[in-house]
């Protein structure tokens, strides 16, 4: 029973209380909604406020910009009718001084027109004044005017005759300058026909080696192969660190060919042993004899020298391994008969003599290490025992200006010689002289004011002078360009010529940002 009235209690409840928490839930929800409205109103409000400022700001710095544009363009029209003023100032200005060059020129032409009056007034008068004082000189002098143009004829011809004289010795000296630029030209054009390769020699020969366990086979025990191969040879064998490689030095060159062939041998051969060596040495030795003759043959060819003794030829040869400022005296004796030839062709005299003394000029070379006295007169004394010509021989004396020339072709052996030698690039410099040349070089270029950097270039046949634009204009750069070549002239000593190459630039940088 009870649990009955429980169950009946419960139900009652159930149906009280569902209702009664729907109606609850239901007002709970109505009042978060209608907060949330408001809270949204609020914020479109807030929202509307905010664009009104935004609005508001945007609008101000608009009006802002507006003004300060129109200030700015209010600026520039000022400017440009300030601008338009002072034109319209600068026209009056003109025209009024346009006006008064015209009245002063007015001027001027009325005075020229009453002075040319004047002056042909002045020329009758003075038409008559000369007649009467022609009368009074007739008779006074007693000479009819005929008379009187004879003695004025002779005296003019005396006059032409002292002009005569001198236009006939401008000519003389007209004519030595066409000489001079004539001969010029002869040796520029025997020099561009005359085309020779040079090679330079110096004091050392390198062997290379193809493993460094060689150098020790070359030493040999207790350096017994080392001592072998300079006693026989003459010359010192430098064996260091260098990798693969032996240093040959001596100041004979024949020598050093010789022992540099034999080395090699020895190499190749693998057996080093003081007999061995004696062995190649004299193989080497037959060796460059054979190449001394070849050289000189080639050298007798090439100049195109016909009847030489043998040993002449031989001593020719030789000269491949003498150097003379590091130029090869064969070469520069081969191209020196070229040289005398090619100009000795187009002055039209003997070529052949020429030729045979530029070949010949410093054979004395060949043998100075072994006798005494100059190259010069060793090789007089060698060319007379072979009974050559006494042409060649006075060429081969006069080359160096001991004695005087006796012929055009002792002249061209003389120039052959000198275009030689003086070729740049031809003869060795020091290095302290060549630094100290381009150094000279760059000084001289500073010295000049408005100069802002300069630069020794092309082994110093070029300077190039950089100039500050703001003080060098267009045309004093070709006045420095002069002024500078002219220092050159008159300061340094070089071969050749040197070119002055003025560079003046003008640049406008601006960066983006």
């Amino acid at each position: 029973m009870e649990f009955l009235i429980g169950i009946i209690t419960f139900l009652i409840s159930a149906v009280i209380c569902i209702p009664l928490g729907m109606f609850l839930r239901k007002k709970i929800a109505e009042s978060k909604i209608q907060g949330a409205e408001e809270e949204a109103k609020k914020l479109i409000e807030m929202a509307k406020i905010e664009a009104e400022n935004k609005k508001k700001e945007e609008i101000f710095k608009a009006k802002e910009e507006i003004m300060n544009a129109r200030g700015e363009l209010d600026k520039e029209i000022r400017e440009r009718r300030n601008e338009v003023q002072n034109q319209e100032r600068r026209m009056i200005q003109r025209e009024e001084n346009l006006e008064r060059r015209s009245e002063v020129f007015e001027r001027k032409e009325k005075e020229l027109e009453r002075k040319y009056e004047e002056v042909d007034k002045k020329k009758v008068e003075l038409n008559e004044v000369l007649k009467k004082q022609m009368e009074e000189l007739q008779r006074i002098s007693r000479l009819s005017l005929e008379d009187a143009k004879k003695q004025l004829l002779s005296e003019l011809e005396k006059q032409i005759t002292a002009e005569k004289a001198a236009l006939v010795k401008e000519m003389n000296q007209k004519a030595k300058e066409e000489a001079d630029k004539n001969a010029k030209e002869l040796i520029s054009y025997a020099i561009q026909k005359c085309a020779a390769d040079h090679t330079s020699e110096t004091t050392v020969s390198i062997v290379n080696l193809p493993s460094d366990d060689m150098k020790g086979r070359i030493i040999g025990r207790e350096g017994r192969n080392i001592k072998a191969l300079e006693t026989l040879t003459g010359i010192d064998l430098i064996i260091d660190d260098t990798p693969e490689a032996v240093v040959i030095s001596g100041f004979d060159p024949l020598r050093r060919e010789v022992a540099k062939i034999a080395l090699e041998k020895l190499i190749n051969d693998g057996r080093i042993h003081p007999a061995k060596i004696e062995e190649m040495v004299e193989k080497a030795k037959e060796e460059v004899e054979q190449t001394i003759k070849e050289e000189g043959e080639r050298a007798v060819m090439e100049t195109g020298v016909i009847g030489l003794h043998p040993d002449l030829v031989k001593l020719i040869g030789k000269l491949k391994y003498r150097t003379s400022y590091g130029q090869n005296v064969l070469n520069h004796s081969i191209e020196v008969s070229n040289l005398a030839r090619i100009m000795a062709e187009e002055l039209g005299i003997d070529p052949k003599i020429a030729r045979r003394a530029g070949l010949l000029h410093d054979i004395g070379k060949a043998l100075d290490h072994d006798m005494e006295g100059t190259h010069v007169e060793i090789g007089v004394d060698i060319l007379k025992k072979y009974k050559e010509n006494d042409l060649v021989i006075n060429a081969v004396e006069a080359h160096h200006g001991d004695v005087e020339p006796k012929t055009i072709e002792a002249v061209l052996v003389q120039a052959a010689d000198a275009i030689s030698a003086s070729r740049p690039g031809a003869r060795r410099e020091t290095l302290e002289a060549y630094i100290k040349r381009l150094e000279t070089l760059e000084q001289i270029a500073d010295s000049f004011e408005g100069v802002e950097k300069s630069f020794a270039i092309q082994a110093g046949r070029e300077i190039r002078i950089i100039v500050k634009p703001e003080k060098i204009s267009e045309n004093e750069m070709t006045l420095m360009a002069r002024n500078v070549a002219k220092k050159v002239e008159d300061e340094m000593e070089y071969p050749g010529q040197i070119k002055v190459n003025v560079i003046r630039e003008t640049r406008a940088i601006e960066y983006a940002k």
